[in-house]
C-alpha cells in the first residue's frame, strides 16, 4: 500500500496550491479519503473529507471556503486545491484513506509553508 502526497511547498499569503496524493496497493474507491495537517506544536486537524464516491466533502471552519476536496477514482488520487493560503495554513498536510471497517492507511506527508 502506498499514499504518495506531493505538491506542497512555500507559496505567499494569499497564493494557491493544489495538493495531490497518489495510492496504489487497496480498492481506492471502496475508501473515503482525508487530508489531514499537522503543525509544529499542535494537533493534527482534520482538513477536509470525501466519500468513496466523491457526493460527499466536509471541512474543517478554518479552510471552509478557501479549500476544495476532489478525487479521481480511475487515477486512484484525490486532491486538495487550497486557495487564499494564510500563514496558519503551514502544515505537514498528509492523506488518509479510511476503511468502512475504520482501517486507515496513512502517506508521508508534504510540506506547505506560507510565508513571504
Amino acid at each position: 500500500v502506498q499514499l504518495v502526497e506531493s505538491g506542497g511547498g512555500l507559496v505567499e499569503p494569499g497564493g494557491s496550491l493544489r495538493l495531490s496524493c497518489a495510492t496504489s496497493g487497496f480498492t481506492f474507491s471502496t475508501y473515503d479519503m482525508r487530508w489531514f495537517r499537522q503543525a509544529p506544536g499542535k494537533e493534527r486537524e482534520l482538513v477536509a473529507r470525501i466519500s468513496s464516491v466523491g457526493d460527499i466533502t466536509t471541512y474543517a471552519d478554518s479552510v471552509k471556503g478557501r479549500s476544495s476536496i476532489f478525487r479521481d477514482n480511475g487515477k486512484k488520487t484525490v486532491y486538495l486545491q487550497m486557495n487564499s493560503l494564510k500563514p496558519e495554513d503551514t502544515a505537514v498536510y498528509l492523506c488518509n484513506a479510511l476503511a468502512r471497517s475504520g482501517f486507515t492507511y496513512w502517506g508521508q506527508g508534504t510540506q506547505v509553508t506560507v510565508s513571504s
